[in-house]
């Protein structure tokens, strides 16, 4: 098929805009959390592992870490074992924390790696317990009513947070030219398993490897104002200022404060993009209007 002297024209302004940023970006580490309507959707999901390969093939190290809550929740349920959440968190009893073992670092894991590879990547999967690479401490919940004098604390479990990231092996990976793809599970110095926020792992790694750019995906089209336009461009004070007015609440306060974290510690920008959006990674990463909100440390408003 040939194509029209306009569609020509299309596809050489996209190869020319895209080519700058290629340039910058070579031999950089960009941190993906993968997750959302983009695990699931089977084009999206192609889409998204395309753009991996090709952000490998023209010299940049992406790393990818992934979530997997409605695939942990579907296999729970078809063991009949019940799910419970305190303020958002998976209460993860030895039973519960299993299961989550096998599908974050068996079945979801391995399926991000073929589906890399089958689209001419080379993909490794590993969890924070290989290499050492999440060091994990218990994480309790504290919960407090009116009628309540003092916050009671709450035992969820194996439920933990990132004390310490060594990044030997992801190293070792990336100089061996593999993409590492992380399901998010440390081990405590207690030797338990812990499960952790996928967006918080990919923050600390994000930081611990000075990553250029921690690109976290959502089911959104990004962070929005109160008309609900997307704002993007932003500083960390301004970040600050939409919290304190209530703009930013909810469920993306969590995305949001680990964004703050990874470009106070020297990680350069972090996007939250719509992974609903077909090849949303590329548009981020290659083109002059993006597909979500960009944050940066810098200081001009």
């Amino acid at each position: 098929m040939t194509l029209s002297r306009d569609e020509a024209l299309n596809v050489a302004n996209v190869l020319t805009e895209a080519l700058p940023y290629i340039q910058r970006f070579t031999s950089k580490t960009i941190v993906v959390k993968y997750g959302g309507n983009a695990m699931t959707d089977e084009n999206l999901k192609n889409s998204f592992a395309r753009d991996i390969v090709l952000m490998k093939l023209v010299g940049m190290n992406p790393i990818v870490v992934h979530g997997g809550g409605p695939q942990i929740g579907s296999l729970l349920e078809k063991l009949n074992i019940e799910s419970k959440f305190i303020d958002g968190m998976r209460v993860t009893d030895s039973a519960t924390m299993d299961v989550v073992e096998m599908v974050l670092g068996g079945l979801v894991n391995k399926e991000i790696v073929n589906l890399i590879n089958s689209n001419g990547g080379k993909a490794i999967g590993l969890t924070g317990k290989d290499g050492g690479l999440i060091t994990a401490n218990k994480l309790t919940v504290k919960h407090q009513t009116a009628e309540m004098k003092a916050p009671e604390i709450i035992d969820i479990g194996h439920v933990g947070h990132v004390e310490k990231i060594d990044t030997e092996v992801i190293d070792m990976l990336i100089n061996g030219n593999f993409i590492p793809v992380i399901a998010p599970i440390g081990v405590g110095a207690d030797g338990h398993s812990y499960n952790i926020n996928a967006d918080l792992v990919a923050g600390k790694v994000a930081e611990a490897l000075n990553a250029e750019k921690l690109m976290l995906l959502t089911n959104t089209a990004g962070l929005l104002d109160k008309e609900g336009e997307i704002l993007t461009g932003l500083s960390t004070s301004q970040v600050d200022e939409l919290i304190a007015d209530g703009t930013i609440y909810g469920g993306m306060l969590p995305k949001i404060h680990c964004a703050l974290s990874a470009v106070t510690n020297g990680v350069n920008s972090a996007h939250i993009i719509d992974g609903r959006v077909a090849h949303a990674v590329l548009l981020e990463t290659f083109t002059d209007e993006g597909v979500g909100t960009l944050i940066t440390n810098s200081t001009n408003d």
